[in-house]
């Protein structure tokens, strides 16, 4: 009897401790969240065909760095998603930890850091987020300069570029599309002063839902956010690439640097580069990192290539040095 009672005892105690390994299958991803970039959908897949929780994640790219930064003694994330402005500050910062996830290889070298410390899944053209209804009569701006004209008075909206890596990321699409460089900031911050004159809208945070309400009627905003509104919430919006030209801005992850999880982080890290969720990127109106798994389908939804033609990629060194400017130039000149 007793034997039996002790074997029994031990039975459930391996019982136990697969529930307990089971449980414990989850990976901590800062900035993931569910409403941006479909990651919602991925965080679902990860979890069905990985067996691996990744609860959700509201942070933004700065955010996520300093809670690294803060948490760097005792990591609690073990992956992280960033704006690729914020990828070598990241490294830098001894956050991240090298890791060549499958199909390392395939990356374009300029969208990885050769050592692994991140690595490029997605990317989004920056552009003008037009809601159409919103505009009434107006005609759709076709380019930077027609934000300037007075009969767009209080409907542009752009994010604070001393706080959101899209606010940055405008000022130098519209810097470079007018003639300046990465050093010479002059274009746009006299493009920035005119358009104060035209009381433009200026938040902090994603406005996505001002947009497709109304309140917002010109965004400049990312070609992804543009298309969901057009073909999953059937908003009256358009995305519109201006014709001076813009830049594709690419966004990365890595691996936290001593994370809790590493196994899984990696298995997560491995997960974003497979062909399902490469394809799971295109549906959500994201260009995948690997150009041919954007199904005909998906792209038949984006403007044309000749359209596309006019978006060149950011240097990302250069803009990671440019940051500090733009913050510096646009608070003491523009705000």
């Amino acid at each position: 009897m007793l034997k039996r009672l002790a074997f029994a005892i031990a039975l459930g105690t391996v019982a136990l401790s697969a529930m307990d390994a089971t449980a414990q299958q989850r990976a901590i991803c800062y900035n993931c969240p569910p409403e941006w970039a479909d990651w919602g959908s991925q965080l679902k897949a990860i979890q069905s065909k990985l067996g691996i929780q990744v609860p959700p994640d509201n942070k933004n790219s700065g955010q996520a760095i300093a809670a690294l930064i803060a948490e760097k003694n005792n990591p609690v994330a073990d992956v992280t998603y960033l704006g690729g402005i914020a990828a070598d500050p990241a490294k830098d910062a001894g956050v991240l930890t090298p890791y060549k996830p499958q199909n390392w290889e395939k990356i374009p070298t300029d969208l990885k850091d050769p050592d692994g410390n991140w690595f490029t899944i997605h990317s989004g053209t920056l552009g003008l987020f037009v809601n159409k209804a919103a505009l009434g009569n107006k005609p759709v701006p076709q380019s930077w300069a027609d934000l300037l004209k007075p009969e767009y008075k209080g409907l542009v909206g752009y994010l604070d570029p001393t706080s959101a890596a899209v606010g940055q990321l405008g000022v130098m699409a519209i810097n470079l599309a007018l003639g300046g460089t990465y050093d010479n900031l002059d274009p746009a911050i006299k493009f920035f002063k005119e358009l104060a004159k035209n009381q433009p809208i200026v938040p902090k945070q994603t406005s996505y839902a001002r947009v497709i309400s109304g309140e917002i009627p010109i965004l400049l905003d990312y070609d992804f956010n543009a298309y969901r509104g057009q073909y999953k919430d059937k908003a009256p919006v358009q995305f519109v690439i201006p014709k001076e030209g813009t830049l594709v801005f690419p966004y990365v992850m890595g691996l936290v640097n001593k994370g809790p999880n590493p196994a899984n982080g990696k298995k997560v890290l491995d997960f974003v580069l497979s062909d399902d969720s490469q394809a799971m990127w295109g549906n959500a109106f994201l260009r995948p990192v690997f150009a041919d798994k954007l199904s005909t389908e998906a792209k038949a939804k984006f403007l044309p290539d000749a359209e596309y033609a006019r978006a060149k990629p950011v240097d990302l060194k250069k803009l990671a040095a440019a940051q500090a400017n733009i913050v510096a130039r646009y608070k003491n000149e523009v705000n």
